[in-house]
């Protein structure tokens, strides 16, 4: 589905957001988040596994989410969708035509 999804399967509404990091007045920074608008997206389960983070054992799943094609799409942004977080880790166009772009992502369950 993810090279050539019919139009139908983008039903999905979700939200991409770019971080914002703000410097404070003790040397640091605090990331935010700034919406970049609403996408229509399929998005398809394409992974799971089961990592150590802080000590302790962590479930990661990744998806695999495809949109129509933006040039303001990278890793290191982040898509919402009813309350779930998804890190984009990479964006390319899986047929090389410019018809589709996809994301491989990492819900955030923390």
């Amino acid at each position: 589905m993810s090279a050539n999804p019919e139009i139908g399967r983008l039903r999905h509404r979700m939200t991409l957001e770019e971080p914002v990091a703000t410097g404070d007045s003790g040397g640091g920074r605090t990331v935010t988040w700034s919406s970049r608008g609403e996408v229509w997206a399929a998005i398809e389960h394409a992974g799971a596994a089961e990592v150590r983070f802080a000590g302790r054992i962590d479930g990661r799943v990744t998806h695999r989410v495809t949109l129509r094609p933006r040039a303001d799409v990278s890793g290191g942004m982040r898509l919402t969708m009813d309350g779930r977080v998804f890190r984009v880790l990479v964006a390319h166009d899986p047929t090389e035509t410019g018809r589709w772009l996809e994301l491989l992502v990492e819900e955030d369950g923390r």
